[in-house]
């Protein structure tokens, strides 16, 4: 306390400069109006001045100087304050640096320093986005290799060559677009199957050999659990010698060119199967069409088959497959009457005219094969 009851103006450690001693009479608040509030320590605390930091300190001030003026209080220094930190000078906590330490909780400050962390993650962006970069060139420069390479490859030769340009090929010796895009490649399907019945429709492809033995070959025909023992057969010119009744009319109108017959028997039942021969199909198609119920074949006998169906009633069949007419006639070699009821001779007289027909047919498979393997 002054003489005069005043406070002494002692700056203390903030300062050196004394500006001597303050006015008498009470002194008013610089901003209220109120005595300011005095201190017993040898610091000078300013109104209007915070006393301390959150973190207890006070600030550091450095040469600071104060006067008393009128009812005020003025400070005036020559040094600025230092801008705080992170941690009071502690450098900032960066959570991807390993040598960078977290700091402890009640240290002097909890307030981050968001600038040095934004400069930091900036920066982190900058060596990533250059490393990218670095990354796309060394990828672009090696693809742009391995190109070089591959095209000096299939050059055949990793040199350049030394002629003249004039060793080139001309323009018109450069293969087309259009013939090195558009590949051709052989027929690899097989052609359609010949039809058999192009070559048993007309003489002039039926080629093949026929007689009694290719028509009728064997001993013997088994057709199904039925088994027949083959007996004579005859092949000739004079078709209408080998018919009787109305039937040869039709083979002489129609210009049939050969008859082949043969007999089979079984259980007291014989049958006499007959091939005639014509030039085309519509001969035969013809002759099968205007036969009627007395157009018979001449039934054949001889080598252990007695004489049948000569004057008493049998069973008869016509039908045509190409150029040619087939017929049957089938009865029972005692000289009895063939009736609806009597069924295996009808059996028998079926099974003969279905082997004519696979034998006809056959000749024309076989022929087709052979012209496709030509």
């Amino acid at each position: 306390m002054g003489q005069n009851g005043g406070a002494d103006a002692r700056v203390g450690r903030f300062g050196a400069h004394d500006p001597g001693p303050l006015p008498p009479g009470p002194r008013p608040c610089p901003r209220r109006g109120r005595t300011p509030r005095r201190q017993t320590s040898d610091r000078l605390v300013l109104p209007g001045l915070p006393h301390k930091g959150r973190d207890g300190a006070r600030p550091a001030l450095g040469r600071v100087a104060a006067e008393a003026t009128e009812g005020n209080w003025t400070v005036r220094g020559t040094s600025k304050m230092r801008r705080m930190s992170y941690g009071q000078g502690e450098p900032p906590w960066d959570p991807w640096k390993p040598s960078s330490r977290q700091p402890q909780r009640g240290s002097r400050s909890d307030t981050p320093d968001w600038a040095a962390l934004a400069e930091a993650s900036e920066a982190r962006n900058k060596r990533r986005r250059l490393l990218l970069i670095l990354g796309g060139a060394l990828a672009t420069v090696a693809v742009g290799a391995a190109v070089a390479v591959a095209v000096v490859s299939a050059n055949g030769s990793p040199e350049a060559s030394n002629g003249p340009s004039s060793s080139l090929p001309g323009t018109a010796d450069l293969p087309s677009e259009s013939a090195a895009t558009v590949p051709s490649f052989a027929p690899t399907s097989a052609p359609p199957p010949l039809d058999p019945m192009d070559f048993i429709s007309s003489a002039a492809k039926d080629k093949a050999p026929i007689s009694a033995d290719t028509l009728f070959p064997g001993t013997q025909l088994t057709v199904g659990t039925n088994v027949y023992k083959k007996g004579p057969t005859a092949d000739t010119a004079k078709c209408a010698s080998a018919a009787q009744n109305t039937l040869p009319a039709l083979l002489t109108k129609n210009r049939c060119t050969r008859v082949i017959r043969a007999t089979y028997t079984k259980d007291g039942v014989a049958v006499t199967v007959a091939v005639a021969l014509f030039d085309t199909t519509a001969q035969a198609t013809k002759t099968k069409q205007e036969a009627d119920k007395k157009s018979f074949i001449t039934s054949l006998f001889g080598k252990g088959v007695p004489s049948f169906c000569r004057e008493t009633i049998c069973r008869s069949t016509t039908n045509s497959y190409g150029r040619y007419a087939y017929f049957t006639l089938a009865g029972f070699t005692d000289g009895k009457d063939v009736t609806a009821k009597d069924t295996k001779v009808f059996t028998a007289g079926n099974d003969l005219a279905q082997f004519a027909f696979r034998q006809i047919r056959r000749r024309g498979v076989v022929q087709a094969a052979a012209a496709a393997d030509q």
